[in-house]
């Protein structure tokens, strides 16, 4: 019996990028409702608060605190759906189910994804705020 020579495959790379999904129109109904000062403060503080919960989520899971990790994942996806970050709500949503089913492995994947999807979403909000100003 010989053994057959073990055959390297091509290695393949993912991206580990998000594309940042936004409503539009939600973001015009915020503004056509607030008027632009307004909106823009709100828009703002969305993301200020995005920011610090998508922080405080990564803290939370290497902590191993899913029930906090939980509610802070849901307040991100209220937020985000606020304002029309379609994608983030959407992977938060992904993230409260792999916490609700108890799925270790698929959260610390959803949950990177999350932090990724939360980077783009913030930063394509900022460019449309500096191409409006």
């Amino acid at each position: 019996m010989t053994k057959e020579p073990v055959r390297e495959r091509p290695v393949t790379y993912l991206p580990m990028q998000e594309q940042a999904r936004l409503d539009a129109q939600a973001l015009e109904r915020l503004f056509d409702e607030l008027g632009d000062v307004a909106a823009e403060d709100v828009v703002c503080r969305a993301m200020e608060e995005l920011a610090l919960k998508l922080a405080q989520s990564e803290r939370l899971y290497r902590e191993g605190e899913a029930a906090r990790l939980r509610k802070a994942v849901r307040t991100m996806a209220a937020i985000a759906g606020q304002i029309g970050m379609v994608m983030l709500a959407k992977v938060a949503g992904d993230v409260i189910c792999c916490i609700d089913q108890r799925d270790d492995i698929a959260l610390a994947a959803v949950l990177q994804r999350l932090l990724r999807a939360g980077e783009a979403s913030i930063t394509e909000i900022w460019q449309l705020q500096d191409m409006t100003i």
